[in-house]
């Protein structure tokens, strides 16, 4: 069997999956790949960034494992000045909703972009106002709940505007515009993740 590898920078808006629903975009109205490649993990409908696509089962196995842990870097624009202090509480872990059930968050790296990081504009853009900064941090996490990043940067009052995922391990979206689909080989792919 030959296996593919595709890195794709999933724009905003676009189910993360090869199938329509609801008439929203999906991954197949931007990416042509063999028939039996899909999505490893998840990026919700309103993320964007960077996204594994295979028909590797054995990786898709590794990477979604919990005892195999992989850090994913998201780069998230928030409403509102976040303060140093919110940033260590982020870092040390929150507590927020999974399922109804109240979780704390694993310990994670975060911090405030000094600029603003070079990524595309979005499409399309975020509510622009003036009084209000929207700041860029930096978040690198070891698990992945359900809109996690989301309710983190709630618990501590700062609600996420835009979240792009920027790498898995050593794989990252640098140089791609939303939309755009890279081939790699496995050893590229396995090297990149640390596997």
């Amino acid at each position: 069997m030959i296996f593919n590898y595709y890195i794709i920078y999933k724009p905003y808006e676009v189910l993360t999956r090869f199938t329509s629903e609801e008439n929203k975009a999906c991954l197949a109205d931007f990416f042509n790949v063999p028939k039996d490649v899909y999505p490893v993990g998840r990026l919700d409908y309103d993320s964007e960034g960077l996204l594994i696509l295979t028909n590797d089962k054995d990786l898709n196995h590794r990477l979604l494992q919990p005892k195999h842990l992989h850090e994913r870097e998201y780069w998230v624009q928030v409403d509102g000045a976040i303060t140093d202090q919110a940033i260590q509480q982020i870092a040390k872990g929150v507590d927020i909703n999974v399922d109804g059930k109240m979780y704390h968050t694993q310990r994670c790296k975060a911090r405030i972009f000094e600029t603003e990081p070079e990524l595309p504009p979005r499409n399309p853009p975020i509510r622009f106002r003036k009084t209000i900064p929207a700041p860029w941090i930096s978040l690198s996490l070891k698990e992945g709940k359900n809109r996690q990043v989301r309710k983190m940067t709630a618990a501590v009052g700062f609600p996420t505007l835009r979240l792009v995922r920027y790498r898995i391990e050593q794989l990252t979206i640098d140089g791609m515009q939303p939309g755009d689909l890279k081939q790699l080989d496995k050893a590229t792919v396995y090297k990149g993740l640390r596997l």
